[in-house]
């Protein structure tokens, strides 16, 4: 029975072409449109995952002041001393690696060419807790640290915007005013999640920097790598105890700095990422409404046409059910076919704006399943009512209508 009423619907639709693609197209561009925005919602969460797992494995990140809103960077309050920073050496446990820095922003040149870039001012343990790769050389040694050698690591945008494609490895460059001996290269990381390049990067020891670079021994930044997730907790509170000691922040006073847990930025970051796709998918969601209403009318259309057909079959004996099945299964084809098409021309909505933005494209089967199941109900809702008046038309009316 099913069948043989899908067969009719089929020849029906086949029948009726251009009414039946215009029937589809309100299914169509909703389905496409909730496809394509939620995959690339999800693409943006993978995106900022992926980024925020590259500022450093289980990081914990220290500077002072309130915490503001972008990424971990200097600030005006009371700076960190070398204190508090032998202080959380001395007092961490489970901590794989932790690197006390400062940064700021320099012209860098070499040769003719020249680049503006940031420069980090910090200790040899920097690219263990930040999860740096070396391409070529390697970093300082703690004796060149104490003693404020010139020397750097440089990050893989110097090395093709500054050095164009010359090797890198015992290369002079000045750094502001100061000149230094290029001895490592770093692995490219990209963008941040923050929209900065990361690769874009010059590392010195922190005695060089705050002698020849800053001219303060101030310290920006304390970063932490946890051992493991699970002793995040427990080591963001010790820093926070052992640092309120240092600093004299008297207990019922409020923190002037701030400790921050990488993890539960980039959770914030994308349940953020999240609520918009939602909202975003609530709003193309209206579209499929609009489709069904769509459905719902030429399917009435279709009943008044096919009136007297109708009146035939009930006179042959045909039951009301049957009728009403046969009208139900149009329309459900209808949809299902609009989701079908949605949901190709969707993921390739989605491929084509994840490539452009630069995000990376998950399919995901699940909202594949989601559109397709989705139509069929659309197709039963707004194509009940016509199947019942289809059903309920009196043979004998039906047959003298014209």
């Amino acid at each position: 029975m099913i069948w043989e009423s899908i067969k009719l619907a089929l020849r029906t639709i086949r029948r009726n072409v251009l009414r039946s693609i215009l029937t589809l197209l309100g299914i169509v561009i909703g389905v496409a449109a909730v496809i394509a925005l939620v995959t690339i919602g999800q693409g943006a969460r993978d995106k900022v995952a992926s980024e925020m797992s590259k500022l450093g494995s289980n990081m914990l990140i220290a500077r002072p002041g309130a915490p503001t809103p972008g990424p971990p960077s200097g600030s005006d309050a009371r700076s960190f001393s070398e204190r508090d920073v032998e202080a959380l050496r001395n007092g961490l446990t489970d901590v794989r690696s932790m690197a006390a820095s400062s940064t700021k922003q320099v012209k860098v040149i070499y040769g003719t060419a020249s680049q503006d870039t940031t420069v980090v001012g910090t200790e040899p343990t920097y690219f263990t807790t930040q999860d740096w790769v070396f391409t070529s050389g390697g970093t300082f040694s703690d004796s060149d640290a104490r003693s404020g050698t010139a020397l750097c690591v440089i990050g893989a945008t110097l090395v093709r915007e500054l050095l164009q494609g010359e090797d890198p490895m015992g290369r002079i460059i000045r750094v502001g005013t100061m000149p230094c001996e290029v001895i490592g290269t770093l692995g490219p990381k990209g963008q941040s999640a923050f929209g900065s390049d990361q690769d874009n990067i010059v590392v010195m020891p922190l005695r060089t920097y705050q002698r020849r670079i800053a001219g303060s021994t101030r310290i920006a930044t304390i970063s932490v790598s946890a051992a493991s997730p699970d002793v995040l907790p427990k080591v963001q509170a010790a820093m926070t105890d052992i640092l309120r000691e240092t600093r004299k922040v008297n207990p019922g006073e409020e923190d002037d700095f701030t400790v921050r847990d990488m993890t539960q930025i980039a959770a914030t970051m994308s349940s953020t990422t999240t609520i918009m796709t939602g909202l975003l998918g609530a709003v193309a969601a209206v579209s499929l409404l609009v489709g069904g209403i769509g459905i719902m009318n030429i399917m009435l259309v279709s009943v008044a046409e096919r009136t007297r057909e109708i009146g035939i079959r009930l006179a042959i004996g045909a039951r009301a059910n049957q009728v009403l099945t046969q009208f139900l299964v149009e329309a459900i084809v209808l949809c299902v076919i609009g989701g079908l098409i949605g949901m190709a021309l969707g993921f390739g909505i989605a491929g084509g704006a994840a490539y452009a933005l630069g995000v990376p494209f998950t399919f995901n089967a699940t909202i594949a399943l989601i559109a397709v199941v989705f139509s069929a109900v659309i197709g039963v809702v707004f194509g009940f009512f016509p199947a019942r008046s289809a059903a309920m038309l009196d043979p004998i009316e039906a047959l003298r209508h014209e």
